[in-house]
């Protein structure tokens, strides 16, 4: 298997400290709102790593933190704690926030088939490791303090831009957004371990500490996170690619330091889901979630395969047409599916086989998941029987989870009610988004059309019209849909 690691900008055989174990960290949410599909492609294409891993034979040990304090709206040092942002907002404590939006996070994961990491670890609750840490980096000479504030001081590595080069000058203010004069840094990259000062006096999140009473700065808790999990030998980091500098960068110099020996081997950066006007952000208004695009009719899970459609280190541009033309996709492919018989003869292990090849091929090649769901057209062309189809489908679907034999599996049910319901109402068939109501509306609407009951066909159609479903007819039946 080959990745792109973003710490040397080359694609590189996966190694492990362990063979066959991988240690994998990938960043968590910051818990102060909801997660924007944006946010979500990150972890659809880690998770979708994890499982092809975990496929590929490797034991996997995943570790994911909850970001619910000393996260600055900057996401360096300066600005608003974003957890306090969020707990103005609405009027709730921050733990309130903390638990609500987590809880949200984890109800979005489910409905993209994202699978939980093995631990999930709540910032909050790590203060100690924070602090022993913090301790070590001064008593080894890689951190100072000034005014009440702990700082890493970035003039001790030989090198600290990893994922990408930076001029001294680049950092001065004014010059990067969210940079702002902090006169208790001795160099303009070092950045804040713990806080006990900062530009506003009611966080709402205090401990003691050797220091006096703060807070962990932002970046200390991935890498004390990591290292309690994870152990000293981290395998494999991933997030989305805005970590790369300063929250990476920073991990990596605290927890070298720390350590005194390399820490980890592989990084994994997705980029950006776009739209036609830039990065999608929740500070710009463009708040894309996945109960929206369930509002709007979406299945979830195409909006898993739109992001699977793309390699992840490409920019995803989204619009409407672009989900349209997934969701279609998808369709199309659930009733192909569907339209196989199950149970039809022994599966073919030689094909079975030969298939799992060559998707281990496309998806070890720096992760191609545009070849993976290649793949899955691939298996509905192969000569064999629909067992062995649907069997080389299971098995690749547990990687890509767009839980494709589960939606065959409802179609092929819901086709033989639908022929049902037209056999007892004179023929008539009825396609749509699975709403008994519905249905029962638009099977009322072509019975009233058969018999001539124009009239009544009209005032149904506006009733349907008027809940925002469109209905066309065809040689067929009637086919709705919301619009």
């Amino acid at each position: 298997m080959y990745l792109y690691n973003s710490a040397t900008r080359k694609k590189e055989e996966f190694q492990t400290h362990t063979p066959g174990r991988v240690e994998m960290y990938t960043c968590g949410p910051t818990v102060y709102h909801f997660a924007h599909i944006g946010n979500l492609r990150s972890y659809v294409m880690e998770d979708v790593l994890e499982k092809f891993l975990r496929w590929s034979g490797y034991d996997v040990d995943r570790v994911m933190n909850i970001t619910d304090v000393g996260h600055l709206s900057s996401d360096a040092d300066t600005g608003e704690d974003k957890m306090l942002k969020g707990a103005r907002r609405e009027h709730k404590t921050v733990m309130e926030i903390a638990q609500y939006y987590t809880d949200a996070f984890f109800a979005d994961c489910a409905k993209l088939n994202i699978k939980i990491p093995d631990v999930v670890q709540p910032a909050t609750g790590l203060i100690p490791e924070f602090i022993t840490m913090v301790q070590g980096l001064l008593d080894k000479g890689y951190a100072y303090v000034a005014g009440g504030n702990v700082y890493f001081d970035t003039s001790k590595l030989s090198r600290y831009y990893i994922f990408n080069e930076h001029d001294e000058e680049d950092l001065a203010v004014g010059v990067r957004e969210g940079v702002e004069e902090d006169g208790n840094k001795r160099n303009k990259a070092d950045f804040v371990l713990w806080f006990t000062k900062s530009k506003f006096e009611d966080q709402a999140l205090k401990w003691d500490s050797p220091w006096g009473v703060g807070y962990p700065g932002w970046h200390i808790e991935c890498s004390a996170i990591s290292l309690k999990y994870n152990g000293e030998y981290l395998d494999l980091h991933c997030g989305g690619i805005d970590n790369a500098f300063p929250h990476h960068t920073n991990e990596i110099a605290q927890s070298e330091s720390y350590l005194g020996h390399p820490w980890c081997k592989q990084w994994f950066h997705v980029h950006h889901l776009v739209t036609p006007e830039g990065k999608m952000s929740k500070s710009k208004g463009e708040f894309l979630t996945v109960s929206l695009l369930e509002e709007k009719g979406y299945d979830p899970l195409a909006y898993r395969f739109f992001c699977l459609q793309s390699h992840y280190r490409k920019a995803l541009v989204f619009t409407w047409e672009n989900l349209d033309n997934a969701q279609g996709a998808y369709n199309k492919l659930i009733a192909r599916i569907a339209a196989l018989t199950p149970g039809g003869g022994e599966v073919d292990q030689a094909v079975l086989q030969a298939q799992r090849e060559k998707f281990a091929k496309a998806m070890g090649n720096d992760l191609n998941t545009s070849l993976g769901v290649t793949a899955l057209y691939d298996a509905l062309k192969v000569k064999a029987n629909d067992e062995t189809k649907l069997a080389i489908l299971a098995d690749l679907d547990r990687v890509l989870s767009l839980s494709l034999l589960e939606k065959a599996a409802a179609k092929r049910e819901a086709d033989a009610k639908a022929k049902e319901s037209s056999a007892a109402s004179g023929g008539i068939t009825v396609t749509g988004e699975g709403d008994p109501a519905i249905d029962a509306l638009v099977l009322q609407r072509a019975q009233a059309k058969k018999a001539k009951n124009f009239a009544e066909a009209d005032r149904i159609r506006d009733e349907l019209k008027a809940q925002g479903i469109e209905v066309v007819d065809t040689k067929d039946g009637a086919v709705w849909r919301r619009v």
